[in-house]
């Protein structure tokens, strides 16, 4: 049953391993501002049609083993875009592949471009793990496992929370639970704001996600009709109703519904306000989902300051990938959706003059197979993701990306890549440039201790 503690969520560690030197041992300033914008691929998205080998025998053991699929695309009306010569090649600043060598596909060339600015980065087969393994130990079953691998609520959750459906905080939460009780923010409940639902990743012991839509605050539909149908006249005592105003309950949890209820309507009319109040910005977005849900990200980081707000996680989200089927026709165009509104969105905070204090990354359920089933792909583990930002030590390609071929040490079978980075070393890393400290990341992210290698070296 639900506590009262976990209904106001909405209200107002020893040290770390020597193997994680590179976070940051003192506590960070919070007077400055920094924004953690998570990008959730929901579905799956297939890392091995991303991150694409292009040295020509590494391409052209990929188009083997892919043969089905290979097909597919080039049966595309204007010719396939996985022909090695349409690719958009990566050349990491520091990363060492032996000879070994990746590109995009074409319609990411917004993705592509922040790379070579060195504004992106990519972190190569990152998923969830609970000790680092391999082949040997996926099929000998010598190592622990995260449970209810392959499945996407369950992988989603895990994502999140390092546990699978049913968990209650999320290492975002967590980390805004860090923050509001370092009074970083004038009020909690715009410290995490999820555009993509209600989500497990922002929930924490004392924050909770603030769900917002790409037009704003959510609105109550008869106060919108005031003057419209419904007299003026009306509307505050609807409001009162709403809210309660003036009962007098003697229940504890109907006094905490009540008082939520006002915060609630309180932080709708704080955040209306401002965003009605602020200054446009002329950086265009893509017309998807996508890319109203971090436009409004961006209007929301405009108004920071009328918020009180100097710690801020957003969730947004979307869904496609789960391509069993037609992946050629619907990946691509998913893709092209995923490069320009991110490329977008730092665009914006270049404009917003916040471009070092945003770090936007992706997540999703799982990779994909190496191996097709025709004309898709089956379900992952392991997989690629992005990270943008201007504080980003961008243009390389931190961990491993496992060669195109079946039966290698991170192949589960099918070319389902085992990870060999830990979500929790890849959260580490977000967090220690987020501001918390190494006790601080070891109470959010226990688990991080179990990997030697430590958190991923993306900020410098």
């Amino acid at each position: 049953m639900q506590n009262r503690r976990d209904f106001l969520k909405f209200s107002t560690a020893a040290p770390l391993l020597s193997s994680l030197g590179s976070i940051r041992a003192n506590a960070a300033n919070t007077n400055d501002y920094k924004a953690l914008v998570c990008v959730f691929l929901f579905g799956g998205m297939d890392c091995h049609d991303t991150v694409l080998p292009y040295d020509l025998a590494s391409y052209n053991s990929f188009s083997s083993v892919r043969a089905s699929l290979m097909e597919s695309y080039a049966a595309v009306a204007g010719g396939s875009t996985r022909d090695r010569s349409v690719l958009l090649p990566l050349q990491p600043s520091k990363a060492d592949f032996g000879g070994r060598e990746f590109a995009l596909p074409p319609q990411m060339s917004a993705m592509h471009g922040l790379f070579e600015q060195g504004n992106a980065a990519i972190v190569g087969n990152v998923g969830p793990l609970l000790k680092p393994t391999d082949r040997a130990g996926f099929l000998g079953k010598s190592t622990p496992l995260p449970d209810r691998l392959f499945s996407h609520n369950d992988q989603q959750s895990t994502w999140m929370s390092f546990a699978p459906e049913g968990a209650q905080l999320g290492w975002g939460g967590l980390f805004g639970d860090v923050m509001a009780g370092s009074g970083a923010n004038l009020s909690n409940i715009f410290s995490q704001i999820s555009l993509g639902g209600n989500t497990v990743f922002l929930s924490g012991n004392t924050v909770g996600p603030y769900q917002v839509d790409v037009d704003g605050v959510p609105s109550i539909a008869l106060l919108e009709q005031a003057g419209a149908g419904i007299p003026l006249s009306l509307a505050n005592i609807l409001r009162a109703h709403f809210t309660s105003i003036g009962s007098n309950r003697s229940s504890v949890l109907e006094r905490d519904f009540i008082n939520l209820s006002q915060v609630s309507f309180d932080a709708n009319d704080a955040l209306s306000q401002a965003l009605d109040s602020a200054s446009a910005f002329s950086t265009p977005f893509p017309v998807s989902q996508l890319g109203a849900q971090l436009a409004a990200v961006a209007r929301t980081i405009a108004v920071r300051d009328t918020l009180g707000a100097s710690r801020q996680i957003f969730f947004v989200a979307m869904g496609g990938f789960d391509t069993h089927s037609a992946q050629a026709t619907t990946l691509p165009a998913l893709q092209l959706d995923i490069s320009d509104s991110m490329a977008a969105f730092y665009a914006s905070t270049q404009e917003l003059g916040v471009a070092q204090d945003v770090t936007s990354f992706t997540m999703a359920d799982f990779g994909r197979t190496l191996t097709a089933n025709g004309d898709g792909t089956d379900h992952g583990w392991g997989s690629h993701h992005f990270v943008v930002g201007g504080a980003v030590d961008g243009g390389d390609i931190y961990g491993d990306i496992p060669e195109a071929i079946l039966g290698h040490a991170q192949d589960a079978g099918n070319g389902r890549l085992i990870p060999s980075i830990s979500v929790e070393q890849l959260a580490a890393s977000l967090g220690s440039w987020y501001g918390l400290t190494n006790q601080e990341l070891l109470q959010a992210l226990p688990s991080v201790q179990s990997f030697p290698d430590g958190a991923v070296p993306l900020f410098g």
